[in-house]
């Protein structure tokens, strides 16, 4: 199926544009990976960090600016926790008001999604993407500093049924769900084909494994190499299609991903 969205069909990667509106600065949850930067005078291309934080009118006034043919997608990815954020619902309702042939988007670590899932659906988000790194309290705990603010055994294994609730009340309502799993040598490198198999019965549609990025308690750790990162794929590919063509965009992105954000 062609979604023409540019991160859940490689062909589309090429073809069409996506607009991030940053819009969502809180979060609920540390990885330990994680550096977010709001303010930032250069252009990086990571996750969370964008140039400014937006009002939801502002946001609509973003997505004016910069519509045209190629445009088919509005996200809303950070650089916190978008479901964490009013203003990330204030933003979709109006975007999709003004403009509600775009495909409207999120991405979220899944924590709040079962909860959040029916206001995502009533203000037209038809894609939702959810970083789902680990599924064994053992991993989480060596992934996130705390979850809510705490961290044990039992806050671990709450989050990653949380996770996978969230993805069911997503493709139990018609939305497409892409899971994002960041590739951590030595740490979840075995765990992915679970992850792959428990997201796959829960209706995933597209699994997306990227390299780590060496940043914040993880600043000293490698990232996998290409032989690493093709192993897991081929493993986790029995039971969900790969996305291959991720580029880790910034919470502010805009253009073409494939055409380096160019329109």
């Amino acid at each position: 199926m062609n979604l023409q969205h540019p991160c859940f069909d490689e062909k589309a990667h090429y073809r069409y544009g996506r607009i991030h509106l940053p819009v969502a600065p809180h979060c609920n949850i540390k990885c330990r990976y994680c550096s977010r930067e709001i303010g930032i005078s250069y252009h990086s291309q990571r996750p969370a960090i964008c140039r400014e934080i937006l009002s939801p009118h502002q946001a609509a006034e973003r997505v004016a600016h910069y519509m045209n043919d190629a445009l088919k997608v509005v996200g809303i990815a950070g650089p916190g926790e978008p479901l964490v954020n009013p203003e990330t619902y204030e933003t979709l309702s109006l975007v999709h008001e003004q403009f509600p042939h775009l495909i409207k988007c999120v991405s979220t670590n899944g924590l709040l999604l079962q909860e959040k899932a029916p206001l995502l659906a009533e203000v037209g988000v038809k894609t939702v993407t959810v970083t789902l790194n680990a599924l064994t309290p053992a991993t989480v705990k060596k992934i996130y500093t705390h979850i809510g603010g705490k961290m044990n055994d039992e806050v671990a294994a709450s989050f990653t049924a949380q996770q996978l609730e969230g993805i069911s009340a997503c493709t139990t309502r018609g939305m497409h769900v892409k899971i994002n799993s960041i590739l951590i040598p030595h740490i979840n490198a075995e765990e992915l084909e679970l992850v792959a198999i428990q997201a796959q019965k829960r209706g995933a549609y597209i699994h997306n494994i990227t390299p780590l990025i060496p940043l914040s308690e993880f600043s000293t750790m490698r990232p996998p190499t290409d032989a690493e990162i093709q192993r897991v794929r081929e493993q986790c590919e029995k039971y969900l299609p790969q996305f291959t063509c991720c580029k880790q965009c910034s919470a502010d992105a805009v253009g073409i991903p494939g055409k380096g954000d160019r329109f």
